[in-house]
């Protein structure tokens, strides 16, 4: 691929990752109005969709409380992993 057609590529896919972020922001405001509206229910039909706001509870290990009261046993079960990161600046 030429300097050229990377350029117009990378254009390309800045464009659409406005278009994306957009799209997301009017998708959040409008979960956030069915949120407001539903109040405190936590569940409502709305014509053929059936909408729900649950509390959902879940455990998850604490990395950085670890690390402090057990050092050893934390860098034990440490793994370190290499990605490669994509930014297009």
């Amino acid at each position: 691929m030429s300097i050229n057609e990377m350029e117009i590529k990378c254009r390309e896919l800045r464009q659409l990752q406005a278009l994306i972020e957009e799209a997301q922001a009017e998708a959040e405001a409008i979960k956030d109005a069915i949120k407001a509206a539903m109040v405190s229910q936590e569940a409502l039909q709305a014509g053929e969709y059936k909408v729900t706001w649950k509390p959902v509870t879940s455990s998850r290990l604490d990395a950085a409380a670890l690390r402090k009261a057990l050092p050893d046993v934390a860098e034990r079960f440490t793994k370190e992993t290499t990605v490669r990161r994509f930014t297009v600046a």
